[in-house]
């Protein structure tokens, strides 16, 4: 998580999910760990091994969430920002948890040291090749967080939807009842916003979008390619751009400068929800007037999007819900 995911990190600490979010997509104390021997092959391929199944779990903000959706409940956390506001967290019973850091790129070694851990949870992120946590740009002596104990995670990759069947699949082998009611309500309250979401975008034909994220320096255009949620959402029929210039060192993004932040009209601007409030964009507009260059900004088309967060099940039904709403009301021909 370097360049435009650290700078996120800082803006939302500077700067500072109701309903079924977080809070609601618990599965419970559902946890039942085997003796063992444990196995799992993580999002980089590497398969992690253990005399028994590990239970002393430190883990990264939505990792953890993940994890406790399914019963799973961690010693330790680790977040890139407060976990007040940390959107995986901020509905979560962390009673208990010790919490190993509240800013991206710093992390309590010695802290974590103590909780004696016996694996460590984090995303893989494939463009960076290294786990949450573990990314250029951390401090150094954070990274030592894994030499305490094994560390793992699912891949970043092409779909929350695996995304979120990886986590299940690690929290089953950690030994929770992944069919318990709970989670099957939410897996299913997912499946019907998936449905409602594919109608909604049937009905307006033509209507494009682009996922953007406007800073001091540059406006920041994602690249689906490495934004599972955006793939998912191109995979159900929305007509996301795919920016034709991604940096070449870090191709989450196309990185364009103000004077040229018109160069792509989209009907709907999804707005990295990171760095997303109500008066965004018209405090962006006064501070940087070629942002309403972009038509959609001028006439006010935006929308929060999930980045880089989803981790559940639930958060996504949640999240998808507020973008089907923003789907019925857009206009498809805004950037005409």
């Amino acid at each position: 998580m370097r360049a435009w995911r650290q700078i996120l990190a800082v803006a939302v600490l500077g700067a500072a999910l109701a309903g079924c979010g977080s809070g609601t997509d618990s599965g419970g104390d559902n946890a039942a760990p085997s003796a063992g021997p444990w196995t799992f092959t993580g999002g980089s391929g590497q398969v992690v091994k253990a005399d028994k199944t590990p239970t002393r779990i430190i883990a990264h903000a939505g990792e953890a969430a993940a994890l406790m959706s399914f019963g799973i409940k961690p010693v330790g956390i680790y977040a890139d920002e407060s976990v007040k506001t940390d959107p995986n967290l901020k509905n979560l019973d962390l009673s208990g948890i010790e919490i190993l850091g509240e800013e991206w790129g710093k992390i309590d070694v010695e802290k974590a040291a103590a909780l004696a851990p016996d694996l460590i949870v984090g995303d893989w992120w494939p463009a960076e090749k290294a786990h949450s946590g573990m990314e250029e740009g951390v401090d150094e002596k954070s990274k030592k967080l894994a030499e305490l104990a094994p560390i793992t995670g699912v891949s970043q990759g092409k779909s929350i939807v695996e995304l979120a069947e990886g986590y299940e699949s690690l929290a089953k082998s950690l030994g929770a009842k992944v069919d318990s009611p709970e989670i099957a309500a939410n897996k299913k309250r997912f499946e019907e916003a998936v449905t409602a979401f594919k109608a909604a975008v049937a009905a307006k034909p033509g209507l494009s979008v682009a996922a953007m994220s406007p800073a001091d320096d540059k406006v920041y255009v994602a690249n689906p390619a490495y934004a599972p949620e955006l793939l998912d959402l191109q995979s159900w029929g929305l007509d996301v751009l795919n920016p034709a210039s991604p940096d070449p060192g870090f191709p989450y993004w196309e990185n364009l400068s103000w004077e040229n932040a018109d160069k792509y009209q989209p009907d709907l601007i999804l707005w990295d929800g990171r760095s997303y409030t109500p008066s965004a964009n018209a405090e962006w507009g006064t501070k940087q007037p070629t942002w309403f260059k972009i038509k959609a900004a001028k006439a006010g088309a935006a929308v929060a999007w999930p980045a880089f967060w989803l981790h559940t099940y639930g958060d996504f039904a949640t999240e998808l819900g507020k973008l089907t709403d923003a789907v019925k009301a857009a206009d498809p021909n805004v950037s005409s």
